[in-house]
């Protein structure tokens, strides 16, 4: 099988690596492009692991969903944290709050929901600011469509842009073909945050996903 993590050996174990770590709280200044495994590097842990084009490890989300219902830690490569996402209580449907690092005391940056529009099946799930209750129509930031079962999602900003993408990873050399496990994050420049876009994906793998309750 090809090799998904090029440089996944300098990463001790003990979470830390030999090299810094990416920016990512900002959007790319050029084409993103993210191999995103579902697995955590940690032994008897779930969760995603997130190399660079270079094969730096650049996410990591560790024992996923264990332990702590309804709650997901994003952290960066030397295990810091950058975004908490919550299980929004007692909202009709399924809802999500993306918090800044380790903690929920704060107002949440992004509010993610799931679509239950069945006029529009194209829509998988919107993001609005905040916590907002304001009308859906004038609010929306981004707009996630496609399958994610078949690791096929656009993700629009609220002008229609393109800001990122899911797609499957293709083998080359003709490699043994991935698996839905193994796919590819492709942020375009300038329209959202490379965590964000992380979020949105670890967000979809709970609406749509095996993850789904």
């Amino acid at each position: 099988m090809t090799k998904v993590y090029p440089n996944a050996s300098s990463f001790s174990g003990s979470g830390t690596i030999s090299e810094r770590p990416p920016k990512v709280l900002a959007a790319p200044e050029s084409e993103a492009i993210l191999t995103v495994w579902k697995k955590s590097l940690l032994f008897n842990c779930n969760g995603f692991t997130v190399f660079g084009s270079k094969g730096d490890l650049v996410f990591r989300v560790d024992n996923y969903m264990d332990g702590n219902k309804g709650e997901i830690l994003l952290m960066d490569a030397t295990g810091n944290p950058l975004l908490t996402i919550r299980r929004k209580k007692m909202s009709l449907g399924d809802s999500w709050l993306v918090y800044k690092g380790e903690s929920t005391s704060t107002n949440p940056l992004l509010c993610v929901r799931k679509s239950m529009n069945i006029l529009n099946n194209k829509c998988l799930a919107y993001v609005i600011p905040g916590d907002s209750t304001s009308n859906r129509s004038n609010n929306v930031v981004y707009e996630i469509e496609g399958s994610y079962s078949q690791r096929s999602c656009s993700v629009y900003d609220d002008r229609r842009r393109l800001a990122a993408e899911i797609k499957k990873k293709e083998a080359v050399n003709g490699g043994v073909a991935y698996g839905n496990d193994i796919f590819r994050l492709v942020v375009q420049p300038g329209h959202i945050r490379t965590d964000f876009a992380m979020a949105l994906v670890i967000l979809l793998d709970q609406m749509f996903g095996s993850s789904r309750r």
